[in-house]
């Protein structure tokens, strides 16, 4: 099997059958198969890929167990010599997965690959992110971009050049193409993440162990962007965030920065909760 594609899925259904169906019209010769994880949808998701793909290997969870500990449930069943993380709110073209393949069966120096994304209106999407430090998700927690707009601009790398083929620290998680024995190497998705910071884990785990994570603009595909997390409301994002983000500082960096970070969140909880009743009482005399 030169290919597994491994699709988590909750609440989506239109979107991923759009997104099987262009799977499988995929061009080249190269054989490939498909596992769809659900996360306890409750749409027609199952109904839909029992009657229209039978040929997929679906998963169903009675609970939503996240993003990663849900692709881990595939990536132990596949069978390919790489796996390919795909969102199910993306639509590869027709050559996206022959040209991502073949790149990396010529680039062995690439451990985990991602393509080119653009939205819905054609824009590309800027994807590549160095690692965490302190200062960004500091300033992240605080809100401080919304007074100083450049002040992430060197951890979302504005100035990288998505038309050139590089080294990058890591790359987004809704479409990554990795050698299964990279896998093998550095492990499966660390499950003590629900959602958030899980691939940006995998991607260091990857560089501590000698590899390389690359962003390779050979092929593209259309990324819909969020929409199983839309459905997800403001303060259950901010909790995994919040958790997530405290997860990997914890695990990667000294327990002072972890600490710092720890702390900034309950003073931006503090924050929010007084501008919401200052906000109230303003309105309340108007």
């Amino acid at each position: 099997m030169d290919l597994s594609i491994v699709i988590v899925s909750w609440n989506i259904s239109q979107k991923l059958r759009d997104n099987l169906k262009a799977l499988y019209k995929s061009q080249g010769d190269f054989n490939f198969e498909i596992f769809v994880v659900d996360n306890a949808s409750g749409d027609d998701t199952v109904e839909m890929i029992k009657k229209e793909f039978s040929q997929v290997r679906l998963i169903v969870n009675s609970a939503n167990l996240g993003f990663g500990k849900a692709n881990n449930q595939a990536i132990k069943q596949a069978l390919g010599d790489f796996i390919l993380l795909l969102n199910p709110d993306m639509k590869v073209k027709p050559d996206t997965l022959v040209k991502t393949l073949d790149w990396m069966k010529n680039n062995y120096q690439a451990d985990l690959a991602s393509c080119k994304l653009f939205d819905e209106q054609g824009a590309i999407i800027k994807h590549i992110r160095r690692f965490p430090t302190l200062a960004d998700q500091l300033a992240i927690v605080l809100k401080l971009p919304h007074l100083f707009p450049n002040i992430l601009k060197n951890y979302i790398q504005e100035d990288f050049d998505y038309n050139q083929a590089s080294v990058v620290d890591s790359v987004r998680g809704g479409f990554m193409m990795i050698r299964k024995e990279i896998i093998e190497k550095v492990g499966i998705f660390d499950e003590q993440y629900f959602l958030w910071f899980e691939e940006v884990d995998w991607c260091l785990r990857i560089k501590k162990a000698g590899g390389e994570v690359w962003y390779a603009p050979v092929a593209e595909c259309v990324d819909a962007v969020g929409q199983s997390f839309k459905q997800v409301d403001t303060m259950a994002k901010q909790k995994y965030f919040r958790d997530s983000m405290l997860k990997y500082f914890k695990k990667w960096h000294p327990f002072w920065q972890y600490l710092i970070l720890w702390c900034a969140w309950w003073f931006g909880l503090v924050i929010t909760i007084v501008a919401e009743k200052i906000n109230l009482k303003s309105r309340a005399k108007t």
